[in-house]
């Protein structure tokens, strides 16, 4: 079923590697430089070292940052603006969480008034449509009438 085991010579087991060539990317073309004048010429400063030699260069200046710009002061009205705007996000989410919660006790007390009226309701009928054996002698009064045993006395 599956060919028999062959073994190559030692030429034919050989690997050929091959090594990628890099590639370079080309540089990109330099701008020429160009040569600027300094605004002033600064002044040349002499240093006379503790072995009596002098060092005469120019002085280097240490790098001033660029002034900041002064931001223009936020008007009265705009904060009041913004602060005004924030409380009335603060009351309308307020509100609408007082009438959800308004809602939702609503519904609660609408359920258990239904839960109450079933209740009573099963009472009565349980109490009505008893046998007469098992009925005892539980007397109901609604709207002023009287059900005492299958029999109605109004």
């Amino acid at each position: 079923m599956y060919p028999d085991d062959v073994s190559h010579a030692a030429q034919e087991r050989a690997v050929e590697v091959h090594y990628p060539t890099p590639i370079i990317p080309a540089a990109p073309a330099a701008a020429p430089l160009v040569p600027v004048q300094p605004a002033s010429v600064p002044t040349v400063a002499s240093v006379v070292l503790p072995d009596g030699r002098v060092v005469t260069g120019y002085a280097i200046e240490p790098a001033k940052p660029e002034p900041v710009a002064d931001k223009p002061p936020v008007s009265r009205a705009a904060v009041n603006i913004a602060l005004g705007g924030i409380g009335f996000g603060a009351v309308c989410g307020g509100l609408f969480l007082l009438t959800t919660f308004i809602t939702a006790l609503a519904a609660l007390i609408t359920q258990l008034i239904t839960l109450a009226a079933v209740c009573f309701g099963g009472f009565v009928a349980v109490q009505i449509f008893k046998t007469n054996e098992a009925k005892s002698g539980i007397t109901l009064h609604i709207r002023k009438a009287v059900f005492k045993r299958n029999h109605f006395n109004g």
